[in-house]
Formats: structure tokens, C-alpha cells, sequence
């Protein structure tokens, strides 16, 4: 079922539509790709941070993965379902979180 059918399927405030999910994913895309700048340019201030640049540069690029997946996942029509059990993940936490793979219970059990 794809992201604009399970839309129909539900309420409005259940589900984000195939638009706003997209947006929201544009913005983390956006968001990531301006933070890796700013991670090397704090790290030419202050080069005995190495490490912690390195972890940050991680952080961020595999945040961007996720981002990545998310548009697949949007593109397949799987995009809002937990890749665990099945089941849709909650609006609130595509919103807060866009590019979530599991819900919540799911999350905790994956460690």
C-alpha cells in the first residue's frame, strides 16, 4: 500500500501524506548537509577536537543514510511502517523523526 492510499485510509492527523513526508526529509537532507561544514570549520579552530569531529562526521553522514532510506522507503511505498512488525509508526514520531525505520516499542527492543 503506498504512503498517499494508507493517507486515505486513515485520518489526516494519523497519517503524513507522500507531500509532507518529503518535505520533511528535504529538510533533514538540508539540515545534514549544512552541519558538515560547520563540523570542519570548528575543527580548523580547534584541531586538538579530532576525535570528536570524526564522531560528529559519522553521526551526520549516517543520518544522512537514513534520510536516504527514508526517500527510498517513500519512493516503494513502505514509507511510515515499521520495518519489525508491520505496523504504522505513529505521526508524532515521523514528525519528529522523519526518517524512523521502526516505532517506538520496536526501537527499544533493536537496542
Amino acid at each position: 500500500m503506498s504512503l498517499d492510499s494508507a493517507a486515505r485510509a486513515g485520518s489526516a492527523a494519523e497519517r503524513l501524506s507522500a507531500s509532507e513526508a518529503r518535505q520533511r526529509l528535504e529538510h533533514e537532507r538540508g539540515a545534514r548537509l549544512a552541519q558538515l561544514p560547520a563540523v570542519d570549520e570548528a575543527s580548523d579552530r580547534a584541531p586538538q577536537a579530532d576525535d570528536l569531529r570524526v564522531m560528529q562526521r559519522r553521526s551526520i553522514e549516517r543520518a544522512y543514510k537514513e534520510i536516504d532510506a527514508a526517500f527510498a522507503r517513500l519512493q516503494q511505498g513502505t514509507y511510515g511502517m515499521c520495518q519489525r512488525c508491520g505496523r504504522s509508526i505513529p505521526v508524532e514520531r515521523l514528525e519528529i523523526l522523519p526518517y524512523a525505520r521502526c516505532c517506538v516499542p520496536c526501537q527499544q527492543h533493536a537496542g
